[in-house]
């Protein structure tokens, strides 16, 4: 136990998870006078934060399915409303330390040759359509002028666009910066996980440590990410209610180009292939990430496949830079991300008195941080929130946006998109034989799951041939049934 804990036992608040949506609820809290501690391993096992590009990008993550749905248009009315707290955000970092986080001037998006017209092609068209409907700045360019891009030419883009307003920041630099602010405010950090929530007459009173420490607090915030999961089964109770989080495992991957040179901007494709688009973002000087995956496991994953890597390397000297074949690979890193078995946030009080979760995010918790981080606080503090979150609510029946044969069809369209982005070469007929018979075969899944409910595509599609994330599904929707 750390002399902090030796001090004290007993918080106003306590924080489970020290990635960015945890640290910045942490921040906002202390630097409101609340005794909090922040709990989480320093080398943030199975983090997402610690892997991520962090683009604070909105449009730039836009689908057309996304903003085909209320609940959908919601959560990026969030990210909107998030992206206009960043440069005050960032400023109020910075304040506390002279390290720079911000990586990347604005954001290219290219449409380019790889993707399929039924993802690529209708993600590019719904990212322009939200621009021009929340006035946001864009304008077309010319691909062959794009600085840095030099694709394969079987891969050139079609079409891209410049987005001025979406940059991004080194997730570790911030990270660091976040945890300095957080001991300067009167923090206490404690470097271990909590094991179990401690409760008692409908209302949460504090967490025992993995070492068997007791805590004790007026509010517990669940905000590990996938693992939050662990911490809530031990309330069984209200775990029955709430929709199990399971992980988006992803890699990326830091490069030193031969020549050492980065771009200026993010380059990026639009979301595809049950992924968030291939993506490089320029880091220090000489160096750049590249991230383009997300696999469905029922569990948090530590490791790299070579499946993923080789994935992952293949496309970006292909579709972005082709001198990146002779590239340093200088780290590779994995991360989860957090995902209700609905696809969407968990946000609010979860069924105990002072027992609150804040995650779900998916692919954009480090983006929501600073928005998600002062809402959360109000409503801890007793304040009037300023947000509607109901739709997120942690205790909710399952959220389908679309029908069964709607999230059949677009399963098949990502699955038939990953050959694609494999350059996959078959007979012609090959994949409008896949296309046909795929339907027959994830509808099958689908009934199995449950007569009438079905999971967002990429859930189907990994409990096509994962038993443990199909009878995950099973016995959530029979314990809503």
């Amino acid at each position: 136990m750390n002399a902090a804990v030796a001090a004290t036992r007993s918080f106003d608040a306590i924080v489970v998870g020290n990635g960015a949506l945890g640290q910045s609820l942490a921040l906002v809290l202390a630097r409101r006078g609340v005794r909090v501690a922040l709990l989480g391993e320093p080398h943030r096992p199975f983090a997402a934060s610690a892997a991520a590009g962090a683009m604070l990008g909105c449009f730039g993550e836009i689908t057309e399915t996304l903003v085909s749905s209320d609940h959908g248009r919601a959560k990026l009315d969030l990210d909107v409303r998030a992206a206009k707290l960043w440069p005050e955000w960032a400023a109020e970092l910075a304040d506390d330390s002279t390290e720079n986080v911000h990586t990347a001037d604005g954001t290219v998006v290219i449409l380019n040759a790889i993707g399929v017209p039924g993802i690529d092609d209708a993600n590019y068209s719904a990212m322009r359509a939200e621009l021009r409907r929340y006035e946001e700045p864009h304008e077309d360019v010319d691909p062959g002028e794009i600085d840095w891009l030099d694709p394969d030419p079987g891969a050139r883009p079609l079409r891209a666009m410049f987005i001025p307003g979406e940059h991004a920041v080194n997730a570790a630099a911030l990270l660091s910066q976040l945890q300095r602010a957080f001991l300067r405010a009167g923090g206490t950090v404690i470097a271990e996980q909590a094991a179990r929530v401690v409760h008692d007459g409908g209302r949460a009173t504090g967490v025992v440590l993995d070492s068997g420490t007791e805590l004790s607090a007026a509010h517990v915030v669940l905000a590990a990410g996938a693992r939050s999961q662990d911490v809530l089964d031990t309330v069984p109770e209200i775990a029955a209610q709430v929709p199990p989080l399971v992980s988006g495992y992803g890699l990326s991957v830091l490069l030193r180009p031969p020549d050492k040179s980065g771009p200026r901007s993010v380059i990026r494709t639009p979301n595809r292939a049950f992924a968030c688009g291939l993506h490089v973002v320029p880091r220090a000087t000489g160096e750049v990430y590249v991230g383009a995956t997300n696999i469905i496991s029922a569990t948090p994953v530590d490791t790299p496949v070579v499946r993923d890597v080789h994935f992952l390397l293949d496309c970006v000297h292909r579709q972005v830079r082709r001198d990146l074949y002779g590239a340093d690979v200088l780290k590779i890193q994995v991360g989860n991300r957090p995902i209700a078995l609905d696809g969407f946030p968990l946000l609010g009080e979860a069924g105990l008195d002072g027992l609150w979760m804040m995650t779900g995010t998916y692919r954009d918790g480090l983006h929501l941080s600073p928005l998600l981080a002062k809402e959360m606080a109000r409503r801890l503090l007793g304040d009037a929130p300023e947000l509607d979150l109901d739709a997120f609510r942690p205790l909710r029946k399952p959220i389908q946006t679309a029908t069964r044969e709607e999230i059949v069809a677009t399963t098949t369209t990502h699955l038939l998109a990953t050959g694609y982005e494999c350059d996959w070469y078959t007979p012609t007929f090959w994949p409008q034989l896949i296309e046909k018979n795929l339907p027959a075969l994830l509808t099958k899944v689908a009934e199995d799951i449950h007569p009438t409910r079905t999971p967002p595509p990429e859930l189907l599609d990994e409990a096509r041939t994962d038993p443990t994330l199909r009878k995950l599904l099973q016995e959530y929707y029979a314990a809503c049934d």
